[in-house]
């Protein structure tokens, strides 16, 4: 029997690349959940879909505000649902700053409502995108292993954090599958301009400096990059090789797996290597101290991704490629930065 998926967060950035990895690598069908007020693109969903419209057949798009609780008229729309993909969340950390009651409590909502459906859907597993911004800042040279300590720095991250305890509590007293997925940052087509990739590449096109969060030191940030169907190919993987973990069976915690990017890039290098990809050879620098520029900034993330390595799982696009992908892919499509075809000419 074809499965059927109830995927949160499709007109957001990750989310499309979920909707995409899915239609085109299973005949599974869809139920998309949206809204369009957190940053979410109408276009996203369309162009997943725009070389197959015959995939149309597979999704059904519904207004549906996951910050209240799931009626049930659209919870019978829904229909059967096989899986959970838990991706919409609000996720900025320099916005969680300005507002941070408002971005924790959409968050933790959000989450709430959804294990609230799954406790009657009763699927066979509930993904939850989390993030390796929870563990707080990495130590150099060490990376976060599954269930190390929880410190977040900043509202942001304290809001995934809470998402986490809500669904450990709804894995324990209701025998809910959850299965935590812990990701490091993103990078892909379709991207928004306030992340620091396309923001990067639109100051280099702009010929502008490029902010970069330093030290006092002047050490710069760095992290793993990952694309965004390297997720989408981790949580497909992971739906058709794990049973998600049970405290009725006597395990002590849910399933979680990081999802890591191949290599550490520290953001100067980040920098440098999209200013390659369009041909700049030196670009501008404006090195800032995060500690005073961006309180809750953490300077550096690792995670651990030998426990989803050891399942059998590799990365299809490495970095090089995906950074080559979202820049060719930009130069195309510019308005995704505010800019227009002439602007981006390199």
């Amino acid at each position: 029997m074809t499965k059927h998926v109830l995927l949160t967060g499709c007109s957001g950035f990750v989310g499309s690349h979920v909707l995409r990895h899915l239609l085109t690598n299973t005949d599974w069908t869809i139920s998309a959940p949206v809204t369009f007020r957190h940053r979410g693109v109408p276009k996203r969903i369309a162009s997943a879909l725009e070389d197959h419209p015959e995939w149309w057949e597979r999704v059904d798009v519904i207004y549906c505000d996951l910050t209240a609780p799931i009626d049930p008229v659209t919870a019978a729309r829904f229909g059967r649902v096989d899986y959970i993909l838990n991706v919409a969340s609000e996720s900025h950390v320099d916005r969680s700053i300005e507002l941070p009651g408002a971005f924790i409590e959409n968050n933790v909502r959000l989450m709430t409502n959804v294990l609230d459906y799954a406790r009657t859907a009763r699927p066979a597993v509930v993904m939850q995108m989390s993030t390796d911004e929870v563990y707080g800042p990495a130590p150099d040279g060490y990376e976060h292993r599954e269930w190390d300590t929880i410190a977040p720095s900043n509202p942001y991250s304290a809001s995934k954090a809470a998402q986490e305890a809500v669904c450990f509590t709804y894995w324990r007293t209701y025998g809910v599958p959850v299965v935590i997925t812990n990701t490091m940052n993103i990078v892909g087509e379709q991207q928004d301009v306030e992340k620091f990739i396309p923001k990067t590449l639109r100051a280099l096109l702009r010929r502008e400096p490029v902010t970069v969060h330093v030290s006092p030191e002047a050490r710069p940030g760095s992290r793993f990059y990952l694309h965004a169907r390297n997720l989408a190919d981790a949580w497909l993987h992971l739906l058709r090789t794990h049973t998600p973990q049970s405290y009725n069976a006597g395990d002590e915690r849910p399933s979680r797996f990081h999802i890591v990017g191949e290599r550490e890039v520290d953001n100067v290098e980040m920098v440098r290597l999209l200013a390659g990809h369009l041909g700049i050879d030196e670009p501008q620098l404006d090195l800032v101290d995060f500690h005073s520029s961006r309180p809750g900034h953490d300077l550096r993330y690792g995670l651990d991704g030998s426990k989803l390595a050891a399942t059998g799982w590799t990365a299809p696009i490495g970095l090089e490629e995906s950074l080559k992908k979202t820049v060719a892919w930009t130069l195309t499509h510019p308005e995704w930065l505010g800019m227009t075809v002439a602007e981006v000419a390199v």
